[in-house]
């Protein structure tokens, strides 16, 4: 690992489900993952930010998934797989992948959802998806759009 290198502060797999009820029971009712706020808007737009120890899971339906490929600007590839890191820099963080061979997908955008987002192309097959929040939990909370699955309106 260089100076210029990211550390990441948290991995978020991202699981794009078709049957995103039986996702989310198995995950957060069954296996005991509780839900953090996630944003997302109505309809078949569904997200559910999980904790899993030090890292989550984001179960998304495929609108969802397309949605962020277009906040980010980056063309949906359905079936790709993509890991999301947060990091303290965005901008570094996609340098620094550059630098190490990686091709850029998507540059950093600010999000709706208020955090910097840009996407590169991993190794074997996976996408990387860099994140920095741009305020805390607590924030969005007050914010429209972030709830929980359950009682976001459908």
């Amino acid at each position: 690992m260089t100076s210029n290198s990211p550390t990441p502060k948290q991995l978020r797999l991202i699981i794009e489900t078709d049957d995103f009820d039986s996702a989310i029971r198995f995950y957060r009712d069954v296996l005991g993952m509780p839900e953090q706020l996630a944003f997302a808007t109505d309809g078949d737009d569904r997200v559910a930010i999980l904790h899993a120890g030090i890292a989550t899971i984001e179960l998304a339906t495929r609108t969802h998934a397309e949605n962020i490929d277009e906040v980010e600007g980056a063309p949906h590839a359905p079936g790709a797989l993509r890991i999301a890191l947060e990091v303290d820099d965005t901008e570094k963080a996609v340098a620094a992948a550059q630098d190490g061979g990686a091709e850029l997908i998507a540059p950093p955008v600010k999000t709706p959802f208020r955090s910097l987002n840009a996407r590169v192309q991993g190794p074997a097959g996976w996408q990387v998806t860099f994140f920095q929040e741009l305020e805390t939990l607590e924030e969005r909370g007050a914010r429209d759009g972030f709830t929980t699955d359950d009682v976001r309106d459908r």
